[in-house]
C-alpha cells in the first residue's frame, strides 16, 4: 500500500551494476553473526524454524493462508518508527501465530538506507535489522514475504526518464538482499516490488518496464545461489492491480520464465466507491459484491487454474477501520466485505494478506491486542466458514410516530437461519418476528418492548443466529429526522449545527442550481466522507472540510443533501462569498 507521505527524493545517475556487485559482498561479510546456519548436505535451515515447506509452489502458498502485513514499520520513511509504530518484536510474531496466521508480509523501504549512486550500497546495520525481524518471524514458524516497498514510487517510478540508473540500482538492491538471505529456508519468499507505477510512460512502455523488472528480479535472485535457486519468488502486476489486462501481462512474464517456483501477486481493496465512501457507496451492494467476485474469479482463471499460485499481498478497505476519524463505512457493511473476502479466497484457491497499518487499525502493536476484537472475530471466522448476514445491521424506529413492523432481508450465505435472540432470551417466532423466504420482520409489539422508554440511539441489540459462523447483530435504534440550523463561518472553517436525534450520517450530495456537482470530487454529486464533510457527533455538528470549502464557487449557492442511515434526507444551502460562508437550513414544506 502507498502512504500519502511522499517526500521528494533526488538521484544522480551512476555507471552501473558492477560496483554494486562488489560492495554486496562487503555488506554481507559485515553482517557478523546474522547469517542463517546451513544444514548438512547444503539444505538451508533457519534456527528455531521447523516448518516443512511443500515442494509444489501451489501447496506452499496454500500453507501460507492466512497472512498479515507488518505495515508502516520497516516500510516507513525514513526509519522503522517514523510513522508511529513501535519497533517490531518477536512477541509480535508470537501473537500473530497464536491468533491463527501462518505467514507475514514484511514490507521494506530501502531508499533511505541505500546509496542512490553507484555502487548503490545498502547500509549494513539496516540490512542486519531487517534480517533480525525476518528471522524472528520464521522462528515463530511463520512464512515470510520480504519485498521492495515504497522504493516503487520514490525512485523506481522514474525508470522512463532514468532507465539505466534505476535498473542498475534495482538489480544492485536485489543482489545485496539475495546475498544476505541466500541461506534462509524456503519459508522466506521474495517479492519483486510493491505496487509499481511508471511516470511519463506509454501503456506499452509500462508493460515493458514491468516485465523487465520482474524478469531481472528473477534472474538476479536465481543467480545468487544457495537456497535462492529454488526460493519462491513473488511477481506483481502494475500497481498490484487485478485487472484482466495486467494479470495477462504478468502471466506472459511468468510462463516465459519457465520457473516452477514463481507466485503471482495482486492487491484487493474492494469497489472504490464503497472502500472510501464516495459516489454514494454507502452500502456493500451488488456492485461492490460483484467487483469482489469478479476479481477473485479472474485471479483463479488467469493463474491458479494454470498451476500458478496467487498471493493477494494486501487486502482491506481503504478507509476502514480508522480509530482517528469518524467511521466512513458503516460497520455491518464492512463486516460483509470481510466475510466475503474469506469465502472468495477459498473458492479461488488464493492466499490473502490483511494490510495492517498498526497505528490506527487492527492490531495494537503496543499492547498486542486487537483494537476491535469483534471485527477480528469476523475476519478470523471467514478463513474457514461462511456467516449469515442481513440487508442492514440496524432497524430504525421513529420516535415521532407510531411503532410499526420493520423488515430486513436475510443473507443466508449457505447457512440456515436459527432464530433471533435478545441477550440470553430467544425471541418467539410468530409473536416477536416472522420469516417469509428471506424476509425477516420484527413485529410492532416486539419493537415496542425493545425500544423501552424510546431514548434516541440504540435501545436494544439482537442476534440473528445461523447454523454456522458468527451471529449477525441488529441494533434497534430510536431516531427522528436530524435537524440542521443556520450558521456562519469562514472559507477556512465552517460547521453546521446538527441535532442527530439518534441517526447516523451516511453521505452528502452537493449540487449547484444549474445541476453541476459542487465539491472537490467533481465527477459525482456524492462527495467523499471525511474528504469533503465529516460528522462530529460529540459536538453536534457536521464539518465541511477545507477541501470542500475551497472547491465551492464564490458567490454561487450550493445545495447540500445529507443522507442518513435511517433513510432520512435533509437539505441545506451554503454560499461562499470571499472569506465568509453562510449556511441556511431548508425547512420541509
Amino acid at each position: 500500500m502507498k502512504d500519502i507521505r511522499r517526500p521528494a527524493h533526488h538521484r544522480r545517475r551512476g555507471p552501473g551494476l558492477l560496483g554494486g556487485l562488489l560492495v554486496a559482498l562487503l555488506v554481507i561479510l559485515g553482517l557478523s553473526g546474522s547469517t542463517a546456519l546451513a544444514a548438512s548436505g547444503g539444505a538451508a535451515q533457519q534456527p528455531g524454524s521447523t516448518v516443512k515447506v511443500p515442494a509444489r509452489a501451489m501447496d506452499a502458498v496454500s500453507a501460507m493462508q492466512p497472512s498479515w502485513n507488518l505495515g508502516n514499520t520497516l516500510d516507513a520513511i525514513p526509519d522503522e518508527t517514523s510513522w508511529g509504530n513501535p519497533k517490531a518484536s518477536r512477541e509480535l510474531f508470537e501473537t500473530l501465530r497464536a491468533q491463527g496466521f501462518r505467514s507475514v508480509r514484511i514490507p521494506v523501504t530501502w531508499s533511505a538506507h541505500q546509496s542512490a549512486t553507484t555502487p548503490y550500497t545498502v547500509d549494513a546495520a539496516y540490512l542486519k535489522r531487517v534480517k533480525e525481524v525476518v528471522d524472528w518471524a520464521q522462528a515463530e514458524k511463520l512464512y515470510v514475504v520480504l519485498n521492495v516497498h515504497h522504493d516503487s514510487w520514490q525512485w523506481i517510478s522514474k525508470i522512463a526518464a532514468d532507465h539505466d540508473n534505476v535498473v542498475a540500482r534495482y538489480n544492485a538492491l536485489w543482489t545485496q538482499i539475495s546475498a544476505a538471505f541466500q541461506d534462509e529456508p524456503r519459508t522466506l519468499l521474495f517479492e519483486s516490488v510493491n505496487e509499481p507505477g511508471f511516470d511519463n510512460a506509454t501503456a506499452t512502455q509500462k508493460t515493458e518496464f514491468m516485465n523487465e523488472l520482474n524478469t531481472s528480479f528473477q534472474k538476479t535472485v536465481r543467480a545468487s545461489g544457495g537456497a535462492n535457486k529454488s526460493r519462491l519468488l513473488v511477481l506483481t502486476t502494475q500497481g498490484g492491480t487485478p485487472s484482466q489486462e495486467l494479470m495477462d501481462d504478468l502471466y506472459t512474464t511468468i510462463s516465459g520464465l519457465h520457473d516452477s517456483n514463481l507466485v503471482a501477486t495482486v492487491h484487493y481493496y474492494s469497489w472504490y466507491p464503497f472502500s472510501v465512501n464516495v459516489a454514494g457507496g454507502t452500502r456493500y451492494d451488488d456492485a461492490a459484491q460483484n467487483d469482489l467476485t469478479d476479481a477473485f474469479a479472474r485471479m483463479h482463471n488467469t493463474f491458479v487454474a494454470k498451476g500458478i499460485p496467487v498471493y493477494v499481498g494486501e487486502y482491506g478497505l481503504l478507509a476502514y477501520p480508522d480509530d482517528n476519524h469518524p467511521s466512513r463505512i458503516e460497520r455491518g457493511e464492512a463486516l460483509k466485505y470481510y466475510e466475503q473476502v474469506g469465502h472468495a479466497s477459498r473458492v479461488a484457491g488464493v492466499t490473502t494478506a490483511l494490510w495492517d497499518p498498526g497505528t490506527y487499525a487492527y492490531l495494537n502493536r503496543q499492547t498486542l491486542k486487537w483494537r476491535d476484537p469483534a471485527l477480528f472475530a469476523w475476519i478470523k471466522s471467514s478463513w474457514t466458514t461462511r456467516s449469515g448476514t442481513a440487508s442492514f445491521d440496524k432497524v430504525f424506529v421513529a420516535k415521532s410516530s407510531r411503532i410499526t413492523a420493520q423488515s430486513l432481508t436475510l443473507n443466508r450465505n449457505g447457512t440456515q437461519f436459527q432464530g433471533l435472540w435478545h441477550g440470553d432470551t430467544k425471541l418467539a417466532e410468530g409473536r416477536d418476528y416472522t420469516v417469509f423466504e428471506n424476509r425477516l420482520t420484527l413485529t410492532a409489539p416486539a419493537l415496542t418492548r425493545l425500544t423501552g422508554d424510546r431514548e434516541y440511539g440504540v435501545n436494544a441489540t439482537l442476534q440473528a443466529r445461523f447454523s454456522r459462523g458468527l451471529p449477525w447483530q441488529i441494533d434497534v435504534v430510536t431516531y427522528d429526522t436530524p435537524e440542521l440550523s443556520n450558521a456562519t463561518g469562514t472559507a477556512a472553517e465552517f460547521t453546521i449545527p446538527t441535532k442527530y436525534q439518534g441517526d447516523l450520517l451516511a453521505t452528502m450530495e452537493a449540487t449547484y442550481a444549474d445541476g453541476t456537482n459542487a465539491g472537490p470530487t467533481s465527477w459525482t454529486p456524492y462527495q467523499e466522507f471525511n474528504g469533503a464533510f465529516s460528522p462530529d457527533y460529540a459536538n453536534g455538528t457536521i464539518i465541511l472540510t477545507a477541501d470542500m470549502l475551497k472547491a465551492l464557487r464564490d458567490g454561487e449557492q450550493a445545495t447540500l443533501t445529507f443522507h442518513f442511515h435511517s433513510g432520512a434526507k435533509v437539505k441545506y444551502k451554503v454560499t461562499k462569498s470571499g472569506d465568509s460562508v453562510t449556511g441556511t437550513a431548508v425547512k420541509e414544506s
